[in-house]
């Protein structure tokens, strides 16, 4: 008998931890769950894109539909952009002075020459301003040249996917077109000469000697200034509706929505 009850005993001990070890796990399924419900909208959403049905589209649509988007992008990015103010009054693309000069910024500020520093930092953004264009035909080129395998993976990726995209293709002949460019607005707003006198006047406040290579650093900011543009209108264009303008952005941004 009293084997009987330790036998007994064993088997309740036995069945207690099969059940909490069950429990344990059904609370650890629960929590998976719940953790996966949540985080799954973002985590899948790029396989839910992947596995939308494009078969309503024609191969021509779709890539239709991404040079329309990119070429209005490129063209408002770039008719804002070289208008007057169009870097100096944008936030989101303002040419700021490169960290090599920002003391020599509040060198200058600090003796009253507020001024001259304020003037510099204008035509660094009148010459972005008056250079942007340049970069017209380089963008048109890469958009047409496009394939439908291109357009399929821009159309079904992030939300920049068509910028870079354009960045890939471009970057580096838009960065070799717009120095000359950029080199030659400096002198046609009189940003060389107002440099030159902030610098000059600097190293003699300072009795140092600092030097910078204006041209490239504007031109860098004029490029990253018009993909900063495009990717906006990208974002537009892909997350509300309002901004796809033609029927044929409707129908294929529709159909990814």
């Amino acid at each position: 008998m009293g084997l009987s009850k330790k036998f007994i005993g064993v088997l309740l001990l036995a069945c207690m931890l099969v059940y909490s070890t069950a429990s344990a796990q059904g609370l650890l399924d629960r929590v998976k769950n719940a953790v996966t419900e949540k985080s799954g909208g973002q985590a899948s959403n790029g396989d839910e894109k992947r596995n939308v049905d494009l078969s309503g589209l024609s191969t021509g649509e779709v890539s239709g539909a991404l040079k329309e988007a990119l070429n209005i992008g490129v063209k408002e990015g770039i008719q804002k952009l070289g208008a007057e103010d169009g870097f100096f009054k944008n936030e989101l693309v303002k040419i700021l002075l490169p960290e090599q000069l920002r003391k020599v910024d509040a060198a200058l500020r600090g003796v009253g020459l507020g001024n001259l520093a304020d003037q510099g930092l204008l035509l660094l953004n009148r010459a972005a301003e008056d250079a942007v264009k340049e970069g017209v035909p380089i963008f048109a080129n890469a958009i047409t040249s496009m394939t439908f395998d291109d357009a399929k993976n821009i159309l079904l990726g992030d939300s920049v996917a068509a910028t870079n995209y354009l960045k890939g293709k471009t970057s580096e002949q838009l960065f070799m077109a717009f120095g000359p460019k950029v080199e030659g607005s400096l002198g046609k707003v009189g940003a060389d000469r107002i440099w030159e006198q902030i610098i000059s006047k600097y190293n003699g406040l300072t009795r140092q000697s600092i030097e910078t290579d204006l041209n490239a650093y504007v031109t860098q900011e004029t490029v990253n200034g018009v993909f900063k543009m495009v990717a906006d209108k990208e974002r537009d264009i892909r997350d509300n509706s309002v901004f796809r303008t033609t029927s044929l952005l409707k129908k294929v941004f529709g159909a990814v929505d």
